[in-house]
């Protein structure tokens, strides 16, 4: 994995390519939800697609990842498009948390691994894994009017972190690149599944 973030691995388009799609269409159901227009459809997607890739971009001195190819902004019309033609009121609300779930996992291994090819240290790496993996759907929440993930007792954050944590942890053991990916992705996954299935939460501050 080049230092310097001139090319980074092919596996690591791919898991950005991955994570873009799941966000998108994350978005697009929540617009699915709120029964609005095509446009606002493909508007929400594009915002959960790259919001938390773009903010992690500028904090790490790259390049703002979408506004030099088309093939981001054309995966988020493309999502929009399948969940306004594919999803009926009845899978909306269940589709929106697994998608989320999906992307929030691959987003948090792949934000740290962006980070770090662009040279940055462990600990904001693993840092930067977590706001990849969180901003695009805070944002969609707040657009949306909708509690954030960050207010939700169920486990969200964790799950991120954890994902990018064991991303970050097997690349500095010298573990390759899919296999990282492939266990810091299962493990994030898994602990959002049992969030959502279970209402696994962390104790809250009590005064």
């Amino acid at each position: 994995m080049g230092m310097d973030g001139s090319r980074l691995p092919d596996a690591l388009v791919l898991l950005d390519l991955l994570g873009i799609g799941l966000f998108a269409v994350s978005g697009a159901l929540l617009a699915a939800q709120k029964k609005l227009d095509f446009v606002t459809f493909v508007f929400f997607a594009a915002v959960t697609g790259v919001g938390g890739g773009t903010l992690r971009d500028l904090l790490i001195g790259a390049p703002v990842f979408w506004v030099r190819t088309n093939a981001t902004l054309l995966i988020c019309i493309g999502a929009a498009l399948a969940v306004w033609l594919l999803t009926t009121k009845r899978i909306t609300g269940k589709a929106l948390v697994w998608f989320d779930a999906a992307g929030m996992a691959a987003y948090a291994a792949y934000g740290s691994a962006k980070a770090i090819a662009f040279g940055v240290a462990p600990v904001p790496a693993f840092a930067m894994g977590v706001l990849t993996a969180c901003f695009g759907g805070i944002v969609r929440d707040v657009l949306a009017g909708e509690p954030t993930i960050l207010m939700r007792r169920e486990l969200y954050v964790t799950p991120a972190a954890l994902s990018a944590a064991l991303f970050v942890a097997l690349t500095l053991l010298g573990v390759g690149t899919w296999v990282a990916a492939a266990i810091a992705i299962a493990a994030g996954f898994g602990l959002r599944a049992g969030a959502i299935l279970r209402g696994w939460s962390l104790p809250p501050y009590r005064d």
